[in-house]
């Protein structure tokens, strides 16, 4: 059974509701599109399973015509922003120097560069481990390039030699909308940069 809500309300001029009434409201149909518009979003760990198995394989199939990390980054984000519905930023951010800078990437505009040691993509790289950040409003020294950012998944890029030179960094407006079955995925499509051949 679904809760209601009791509201007592006063007489108004603008709503008419009498002194001490009580009105229920049932929010069946908020609550019904609340649950679909989630299900749309955050899909449950078979499906997505499934939807980032295709995934992986379309890729893969579409860099096999590359010979080029930055044009490998590129295509991966494109497919990945553009299939998964609560991608909100994707993209990728690449050691130069000692700084580390925005790469391929498509939603919002980016912060060009990240302060060092600050922030979620920094700990991926000095951690050099993949990071899920239910809500980023709670991780310490969260950079906020785009305010509607809510949650957050870091994946380690490594070169052919093993050296980490970047990360792919995944924004989502839902607070929890990543997960183990987003992390194991992407790892995956992460090493298809170097390793499609």
């Amino acid at each position: 059974m679904l809760p209601e809500i009791h509201i007592v309300g006063e007489r108004t001029a603008s709503n008419g509701i009498e002194t001490g009434t009580n009105y229920t409201l049932s929010y069946c149909l908020l609550y019904i599109f609340a649950l679909q518009y989630t299900y749309l979003l955050i899909m449950d760990g078979e499906k997505k399973a499934r939807r980032y198995k295709r995934l992986y394989q379309q890729i893969e199939d579409l860099l096999h015509k590359s010979n080029n990390p930055l044009s490998a980054m590129a295509t991966i984000v494109a497919v990945l922003h553009h299939k998964m519905e609560y991608y909100f930023w994707t993209g990728f951010y690449l050691l130069q120097k000692g700084k580390l800078q925005v790469g391929p990437y498509q939603g919002s505009l980016a912060c060009i560069d990240l302060a060092r040691d600050t922030g979620v993509c920094w700990a991926g790289i000095l951690n050099k481990s993949t990071i899920i950040v239910p809500d980023v409003h709670q991780f310490p020294g969260h950079i906020a390039c785009d305010s509607r950012s809510n949650s957050e998944v870091v994946i380690p890029l490594l070169d052919r030699d093993g050296e980490i030179i970047g990360v792919l960094d995944v924004d989502s407006e839902l607070k929890n909308a990543f997960d183990k079955t987003d992390a194991e995925w992407l790892e995956k499509i992460v090493k298809l940069v170097y390793n499609h051949d």
